[in-house]
């Protein structure tokens, strides 16, 4: 394994599949790394529903009926399973007590937080507050509460979302998505050059990167 590894991964905070493809491909980086090989990650801005309110009225059931038009029934089927897959990896998934929200600013913090060195405990952060803690990601002061607990400054943050320092950042990520494609998140791209899809197994990204690292043509999963 003589090259390193770069990967930019566009994903969204509220995102299911994200974080659980998040642990599972931790586990291949672990592997990968104990074996000698090297993986550097940046987080890239990927909003699945830029049309959401910050403070949308209903249930996550309510707004997954709504956007994919299936019933409440069928809607509550898709979250008990997700639920279930994220406790598989060791997350718990609290629906009940999520908030569905607009994820611009959250995306915009995940820039500043990159800018100072701290951007994969942020993200970690952030997840955890949506899915388990019930935390509302899409408001100002609620982000730069949670940007303090990772050790950055907590008036900065604020003073950062407030005058939409980093929208640009993010406008630009979602610009490179559309560039290669990128219709739906998960997505991770290695060396600028290997594209993987989705929350795939532990054993399928390590042999992304370990493919990566040895050089071997393009490819797509």
């Amino acid at each position: 394994m003589s090259t390193p590894v770069d990967v930019q991964i566009w994903s969204d905070v509220q995102c299911p599949w994200c974080y659980i493809g998040k642990r599972k491909f931790e586990a291949a980086v672990d592997e990968f790394r104990g074996a000698g090989g090297e993986v550097s990650v940046t987080y890239r801005s990927f909003e699945l529903a830029p049309d959401t309110p910050v403070d949308f009225d209903g249930t996550p059931a309510d707004y997954l009926s709504d956007r994919k038009g299936i019933s409440r029934e069928q809607a509550q089927q898709m979250i008990d399973r997700v639920t279930s897959i994220a406790h598989a990896v060791g997350l718990e998934y609290r629906y009940d007590a999520i908030h569905q929200t607009n994820t611009v600013l959250a995306h915009e913090l995940l820039h500043f937080a990159k800018d100072h060195g701290l951007q994969a405990e942020l993200k970690e952060r952030l997840l955890r507050a949506y899915f388990t803690e019930g935390r509302h990601i899409g408001r100002a002061d609620e982000l730069a509460a949670l940007a303090a607990e990772v050790g950055l400054d907590e008036t900065a943050a604020r003073t950062a979302l407030e005058h939409h320092t980093h929208l640009p950042a993010v406008k630009a990520d979602m610009a490179q998505a559309v560039a290669y494609g990128i219709q739906g998140v998960p997505f991770y791209v290695l060396n600028d050059a290997y594209g993987i899809s989705g929350a795939q197994e532990p054993s399928a990204f390590l042999a992304a990167l370990r493919q990566a690292a040895d050089g071997d043509g393009a490819s797509t999963t």
